[in-house]
């Protein structure tokens, strides 16, 4: 039988019945801790080879490349699990949060601009995500994007 990759499914049943078992708990706890904290008016949706939470193109469809705007993203490419978290890659404040979170739950912080890296959700302060996330209402989020693309003009 051949199997699908998470890249191919276009829902999120599919994208996790793709997934090895492992790799679907550690998926599923990320995701849960970002649903229970995320703020109304996020839709979440497959993107490509993500998990994504964003802002619907109805309520913002202003956007630099008229795609919707991305709060977090969780993937599962072939050797790591990424949690994209788009707030602190703009926002020195938020980044130190994130690293001062990290610190505190003793955990190592694995990340390039906005990607954290990880193998099981218990390599996370999900704790502290979660603030970070549950801080970002879809008005203060959509503000900041409008922001960053005036400064550019």
């Amino acid at each position: 039988m051949r199997h699908r990759t998470a890249a191919s499914q276009s829902s999120i049943a599919e994208y996790l019945a793709a997934l090895p078992p492992d790799r679907v708990a550690q998926v599923k706890r990320v995701r849960s801790a970002i649903r229970r904290a995320l703020p109304k008016g996020y839709e979440e949706t497959i993107s490509g080879s993500l998990i994504t939470y964003q802002v619907p193109l109805a309520t913002y469809p202003d956007t630099y490349n008229g795609q919707p705007l991305w709060l977090a993203a969780i993937g599962a490419p072939k050797t790591t699990l990424t949690l994209h978290l788009m707030p602190v890659y703009g926002s020195p404040v938020l980044l130190k949060r994130l690293q001062d979170g990290f610190r505190v739950a003793g955990k190592r912080l694995d990340m390039g601009k906005a990607c954290i890296h990880f193998t099981h959700a218990d390599d996370l302060a999900l704790e502290c995500i979660s603030e970070i996330v549950a801080s970002m209402p879809v008005e203060t989020w959509v503000d900041i994007a409008r922001s960053a693309r005036r400064s550019k003009a």
